[in-house]
């Protein structure tokens, strides 16, 4: 269906009078161009087959995953690298139902996607029709807001309003559901593009009270023992540099989250390492021992607070985040400031904040910081995972974007990867996705493409997305794939061996497939490495390659991560310190 527009429609539309179609596929189309997106990651399928055609002809970059999953976590590391909104179209029924682990991902760890699913027909919703499911309701628990569309003139607001909610205050995803009539109708308004949001609801407090800062300065010039915690607030904030120069100029230590590694240099010298479950001695211990904490950004997630009646017992706990709902949820607070990132750490950089008189707790942390490093045992045979993520760091010399899945090589990759730069680090925290850190690799490597993207995963969550090495091949996306494979779910079988007396239930898997044979299948490089003469070879030569490439990496079977604090202890409570 095609209708003739008038002079002021098709001056708003960017199109000719004579060959425009201004039906909701298209309105569709020029909305998202007009929010500058650069990509958009998908699945086609019958309820969006309007906006697939409308994308036919009014291109915008499509990324054509094999899987809706793999679509959404690649759309997942774009926003994590990028700082922009991943965008993802997926149809209805299964198609938007295989959204559902990234949208949840996203939403635990903040990131900005904006899902548009297609939806049956608006006449026949409520009947059980073909490929029908409820998204929004499936979704309203795991969504920062989402929409249906009933009427396609509402389509540019509503897409507007999306984009404005996914990127502003905590970011989020937001889902827009558009009805298949939706695609098809005729759009009857003059203007497409939205420059207002008009959202009384929805007003994020960005600036901090003047009054809290100056509780905040007076409480760091008071304290003996302060510690800073960093979390992901301050990337999403892009304050990484203004982080690292108050940290420099008050002389504060610096712990961070999983997700907040890289807002400081990775080898600063007042930098103790993560902190929780995994953390470094010094990290934990200055945690326990702190007589004030500052959280600026993060969410204290059980992962890191361990036992949190053991957490930060002796310290006042200030704790800045543009999220009210997170502040006093898990940990009381003593001084609250909801506010974004930045904007705090330059209000305390104008007080000009300083330290008094903590010379001692410097030097204390500083001695375990030496006494109890990260360790592991070397052995003469074989390729132990630490030993890999130190090589793969010394070639890429902590400049890379590295992703992970979770398990035991996120562990690892989180301890012994020292990054270099903010927004070089994508893992799957909250949720803890496997089969994440494969596509999302993608994603970051679309974002930044003069950057090396390092994908880490372990043998069982590569096989959760590895269909998606087809992007790899039809694109020549320069993705290095490299598989720390222990034939194992490294993690659960960890687990099993200390808390459930080495029964590894399903946690073993001896049979593989052959990965080198698989990349070759997908006309891609793969190597096999088993020791580490092997591994520095094809690494160094890997890692400066303008190709993808994947590595299948055998390490050592049974090896844990350490230190670790077991369920129900305090973060004085490691096993596998020394």
């Amino acid at each position: 269906m095609s209708v003739q527009v008038n002079a002021k429609q098709a001056e708003a539309l960017g199109g000719d009078v004579e060959k425009q179609a201004v039906q909701g596929a298209d309105i569709f189309i020029q909305s998202l161009q007009n929010e500058g997106v650069e990509m958009i990651f998908g699945y086609p399928g019958g309820a969006v087959l309007p906006i697939y055609d409308a994308l036919y002809k009014n291109p915008i970059p499509h990324i054509l995953a094999r899987h809706e999953q793999g679509a959404i976590h690649a759309a997942e590391g774009y926003a994590r690298v990028s700082g922009k909104a991943g965008v993802v179209i997926a149809t209805s029924g299964p198609g938007a139902t295989n959204l559902v682990t990234g949208i949840a991902d996203a939403m635990m760890d903040s990131l900005p996607l904006v899902v548009f699913t297609g939806q049956v027909a608006s006449a026949v919703i409520g009947t059980d029709a073909f490929q029908e499911a409820d998204i929004v309701g499936i979704t309203q628990p795991i969504t920062k807001h989402n929409y249906q569309v009933k009427d396609v003139n509402d389509l540019p607001r509503i897409i507007h309003e999306a984009f404005h909610i996914a990127s502003t205050g905590r970011p989020g995803p937001v889902l827009v559901d558009i009805p298949k009539n939706v695609s098809n109708e005729i759009f009857t308004k003059a203007d497409v593009k939205q420059n207002e949001v008009n959202l009384p609801g929805y007003q994020p407090t960005t600036t901090p009270n003047f009054l809290q800062i100056q509780k905040v300065a007076q409480a760091i010039q008071k304290a003996e023992k302060p510690l800073v915690l960093a979390g992901a607030g301050i990337l999403h904030a892009k304050a990484s540099k203004e982080f690292t120069s108050f940290i420099e100029q008050t002389g504060l230590p610096v712990t961070n989250t999983l997700l907040g590694l890289g807002t400081i240099h990775g080898e600063h010298s007042q930098f103790l390492g993560m902190a929780g479950m995994h953390g470094t001695y010094a990290a934990n211990m200055a945690i326990c021992e702190c007589d004030l904490l500052i959280n600026i950004g993060a969410r204290f997630d059980d992962r890191l607070t361990g036992n949190l009646e053991h957490f930060a017992p002796n310290a006042q706990i200030i704790h800045i985040d543009i999220d009210p709902a997170e502040i006093g949820k898990n940990v009381p607070t003593d001084i609250p400031i909801v506010a974004d990132a930045k904007e705090a750490i330059q209000a305390l950089l104008k007080l000009g904040v300083v330290t008094e008189g903590i010379g001692d707790w410097t030097a204390h942390l500083n001695g375990m910081k030496q006494e109890f490093p990260l360790h592991y045992k070397n052995e003469e045979e074989g390729i132990l995972p630490q030993e890999a993520i130190e090589m793969i760091h010394k070639h890429t010399g902590g400049d890379a974007i590295v992703t992970t899945d979770v398990g035991q090589h996120q562990m690892w990759t989180a301890q012994y990867y020292k990054f270099n730069h903010p927004d070089h680090w994508v893992t799957s925290g909250g949720l803890g996705t496997m089969g994440f850190g494969f596509p999302a690799a993608i994603g970051a490597q679309l974002a930044k493409p003069n950057e090396t993207v390092v994908a880490i995963t372990g043998d069982g969550g590569f096989q959760m997305t590895l269909q998606e090495l087809s992007l790899l091949q039809e694109s020549q996306i320069p993705v290095k794939v490299v598989i720390l494979n222990n034939q194992c779910l490294g993690m659960v079988r960890q687990w099993q061996e200390t808390f459930y007396q080495e029964r590894y239930s399903q946690s073993l898997m001896p049979s593989q497939p052959d990965f080198v044979k698989l990349a070759q299948a997908y006309d891609l490089e793969g190597y096999k490495v088993s020791s580490l003469d092997e591994a520095d070879e094809v690494f160094k030569k890997a890692l400066q390659s303008n190709k993808p490439v994947l590595i299948d990496c055998r390490v050592k079977q049974i090896e844990n991560v350490y230190p670790m604090v077991a369920p129900g202890k305090g973060l004085h409570e490691m096993l596998g310190v020394k």
